[in-house]
């Protein structure tokens, strides 16, 4: 069985989305589907009570907590950490089961947005390279069981960058993989901050959390900045 862990927090708009386009992919019957709450204060519960979707409120809030927590109260025996506003291909399931059956322990697909800006065109083509700064939570990432539990699984005191100390700590685990299809997510920040704009701020987050900045004053230049 494979464990579609989705972190959420207020996604009534997002997670409808996601969970009609899941239900249309190839071999979903394979997977159990855990939506995992950080407190939502809208109507989220409702949306997935509505597609029968069993919905985990994690004790913490945070990304990495969720996801974590997700991971301990799943059944399969593959993690497939997904955005809420993030569609994998339609037969998602056969890329990355073929992957993991030829010796990859662990890995994400390329990234493509909803959007034909010409820089996040740019940007996104740039995900098919093999190199640990490029990697983001919006790729998705799968993982065996075994693996993430012995990664130690997400590092809770991070509210961002999570997702790439992951991917490196999984890599000195397993052979991680980038698979030739991509996800398609959401360019709805780029649009409400400016594409420019929004990525020299997260170009920014980057170089400040390799300068080994504080979690908190990460956190508090992304709340002053982007909306």
């Amino acid at each position: 069985m494979i464990s579609i862990i989705i972190p959420v927090f207020n996604e009534e708009v997002a997670l409808p989305i996601l969970l009609k386009h899941l239900n249309e992919c190839e071999k979903i019957d394979q997977c159990e589907l855990l939506i995992v709450d950080g407190g939502s204060t809208d109507n989220t519960a409702k949306v997935a009570e509505a597609y029968n979707c069993t919905l985990y409120l994690s004790p913490q809030k945070g990304r990495a907590a969720q996801m974590n927590y997700g991971s301990q109260v799943a059944h399969g025996d593959i993690f497939y950490f997904l955005h809420v506003d993030t569609l994998p291909p339609s037969d998602f399931v056969d890329q990355f089961t073929e992957k993991i059956n030829t010796g990859f322990g662990a890995g994400c697909f390329r990234l493509m947005f909803d959007d034909d800006h010409p820089v996040l065109k740019f940007y996104a083509w740039f995900t098919r390279f093999d190199l640990d700064v490029l990697r983001f939570g919006d790729q998705s990432l799968f993982v065996e069981k075994s693996i993430f539990k012995s990664a130690g699984g997400f590092d809770e005191r991070l509210v961002v960058m999570e997702d790439q100390i992951i991917v490196k700590d999984l890599k000195r685990l397993t052979k991680f993989c980038i698979l030739h299809s991509a996800v398609i997510t959401s360019a709805r920040k780029y649009r409400e901050n400016g594409v420019i704009r929004l990525q020299l701020i997260f170009t920014t987050i980057l170089i400040f959390f390799y300068l080994k900045v504080p979690q908190e004053k990460l956190v508090q230049f992304y709340r002053r900045f982007i909306r």
